[in-house]
């Protein structure tokens, strides 16, 4: 509020001058000038009656002339009071007709809205810095899964995208830098709500600041940015809450993981895409030599990643200063480098071609001249504006990179399920194994769609795992127990056990008779609708036992009464017959002597 009142002080200075001069001059020239009483004896106002006089004369009001009839001199002066106040009234509201359009003075009272809805926010939401084609997609992702959003973008024609974007739940945003404190400090990075903050501007120093700044302020937040550059990704790794994430390592590395380990890739994107969606197909890159092309440090990492899966590459490197100017880009790439003989054996040979350099056009021609040398060649370009999405279409390639489509699959991956994490953890260092039986179960069990990821929490404080997880349980709870459909037993939900956290143990792919403790945590993948059917086990105890025993529990106050009166009679009774028979159970107590 302090910003605005500023603004409005500011800009109103000098109306406001001039309307407090003229009531003053007003005000001043009627209690100098004298005037008469009803007897016609001399008589001056007051300062109190001037000023009560010219405030409602000033204003067109006009009541009359008090306390007694004005002499001509008076008059005279009213003329001029009356003409000077409008005038001072005139420029004073013209100023704040300007003010309502100034546009400090907007953004001052937006941000101010905007904190004040940040603040009031009961729902746990996520920072998003940067509202580019990563912001947009990213919002979208956590949209589709019910997660509320505050995204703060620099860009105002960006930001106004958001008002005509389709939303479940309208995301919160503002117009504003967000490497400032103040900013982020507006938009929640110090709320009790805000789950992690994800900078995704445009260019690594940006969101350095922004990760750096968030951190200071909020040490105990999550912290998720995007960077680009081997530097970058050193410099946020001495941060300890900060997680850098590289689309161009990511995706290199996805290349050089479907060349050793298909299967492997498959189940990493089958788990970790957008649920719902269509089961990836394994990419099937040919093996052989292959062809880098590009400027920057996007190619070093497709470099590094084909020599670690055992393939020969060849590094073309492209003028990034020539790259401003249509014409002499395409003599550097017609002309100075494909032309060569070199480069074109090179072509001729390779069983693909990596184009990632930084301009779609570019990119473009680039595979266009490859493919007129080696028609059979394998593809991979890398799309940089989505605005260029037809110029990547006519390239037919095998392959596309979009940046904005692997760092928002990977910001979700960090955000919705951080046991999911672990378990790609596990898949990273297995052999191929433990793929082949997550895939088997995953078509078995959830079908060859994307499946929902969900953590069951078995913990005996809630009411539906209390009775089921007491030590002299017999049987005890079981994995089992929960894929057995609350609603149909003996029918079982679509779902499977990925990962046992006990403590700090990580059992992967626990199987159904697993014995459950308290305190374990349990990650499931599954069909949609699963995991409400699943929470019902932690609500109240009716639905475990009954799908544990068949027998479904009293639920009211009155029926659980009634059955702990039955079981105590016949307590009573089977105590009563072993004291009448002689045996081993007695229902008193034997006396001594």
């Amino acid at each position: 509020m302090n910003d605005v009142l500023f603004v409005i002080l500011r800009r109103l200075r000098w109306p406001l001058i001039a309307l407090i001069a003229a009531y003053a001059v007003s005000v001043w020239g009627l209690v100098l000038i004298p005037g008469v009483d009803a007897q016609g004896n001399p008589a001056r106002l007051g300062v109190f009656h001037a000023l009560y006089f010219i405030s409602y004369t000033a204003t067109t009001i006009g009541f009359g002339e008090l306390p007694h009839t004005f002499t001509d001199p008076q008059r005279a002066w009213t003329v001029v009071c009356i003409y000077l106040c409008v005038v001072a009234w005139a420029y004073t509201l013209g100023s704040v007709f300007h003010l309502s359009q100034d546009r400090t003075l907007r953004d001052a009272l937006a941000r101010r809205h905007f904190a004040r809805r940040v603040m009031a926010m009961q729902e746990p939401f996520v920072l998003i810095v940067g509202y580019g084609q990563s912001g947009i997609m990213l919002a979208r992702m956590l949209d589709r899964l019910e997660q509320r959003t505050v995204l703060v973008e620099i860009r105002g024609e960006r930001a106004a995208r958001i008002e005509i974007e389709e939303y479940q739940h309208a995301p919160l945003f503002l117009t504003a830098d967000g490497r400032l404190p103040d900013v982020l400090v507006d938009a929640g990075v110090t709320h009790r709500k805000c789950l992690a903050l994800v900078a995704l501007a445009g260019d690594d120093d940006t969101n350095q600041s922004v990760a750096v700044c968030g951190m200071v302020l909020n040490p105990s937040l999550r912290i998720i940015t995007r960077i680009h550059t081997p530097i970058a990704q050193s410099n946020l790794e001495t941060f300890r809450n900060i997680e850098p994430i590289n689309p161009f390592q990511s995706f290199a590395n996805n290349i050089s993981l479907d060349m050793g380990s298909p299967e492997r890739l498959r189940v990493v994107e089958w788990l970790s895409g957008l649920p719902g969606g269509a089961c990836p197909e394994s990419l099937n890159l040919p093996k052989g030599h292959w062809l880098v092309v590009g400027s920057g440090s996007f190619p070093d990492y497709f470099v590094t990643a084909l020599h670690g899966a055992g393939v020969t590459c060849t590094r073309v490197e492209l003028d990034s200063s020539q790259q401003g100017d249509g014409a002499a880009l395409r003599y550097r790439v017609d002309k100075d480098d494909l032309a060569r003989e070199k480069v074109v054996a090179e072509i001729g040979r390779a069983v693909g071609i990596v184009v990632c350099a930084d301009s779609d056009s570019l990119n473009l021609a680039v595979v266009t001249r490859a493919r007129s040398i080696n028609p059979a060649i394998y593809v991979v370009i890398r799309q940089v504006h989505a605005a260029n999405a037809s110029l990547i279409d006519a390239s037919m390639a095998n392959l596309r990179f979009i940046q904005a489509e692997v760092v928002s699959h990977r910001v979700r991956q960090l955000l919705t399920s951080p046991l999911l994490i672990r378990f790609l953890r596990h898949l990273d260092d297995d052999t191929g194994e433990m793929a082949r039986r997550t895939a088997e179960v995953l078509e078995q069990r959830v079908g060859d769609r994307v499946p929902f990821i969900w953590v069951f929490d078995c913990y005996a404080s809630y009411v539906g795992l209390r009775e089921a997880l007491a030590p002299e349980v017999d049987p005890p709870l079981t994995i089992d127990d929960l894929l057995i459909n609350p609603e149909k037993p003996p029918e079982r939900i679509h779902a499977m056990p990925l990962l046992l956290l006990r403590k700090k143990q990580e059992i992967t792919l626990p199987t159904p008779d697993t014995v459950l403790l308290s305190g374990d945590r349990i990650l499931f993948a599954g069909q949609h609708g699963e995991r409400e059917l699943q929470r019902r086990f932690l609500l109240e105890p009716s639905p475990l036992t009954y799908v544990r025993t068949g027998v479904e529990p009293p639920r009211g106050w009155l029926f659980r009464r009634l059955l702990s009166r039955v079981a105590g009679r016949e307590n009573n009774r089977h105590a009563g017959h072993a004291v009448h028979t002689g045996g081993v159970e007695r229902s008193e107590p034997q006396r001594k002597g």
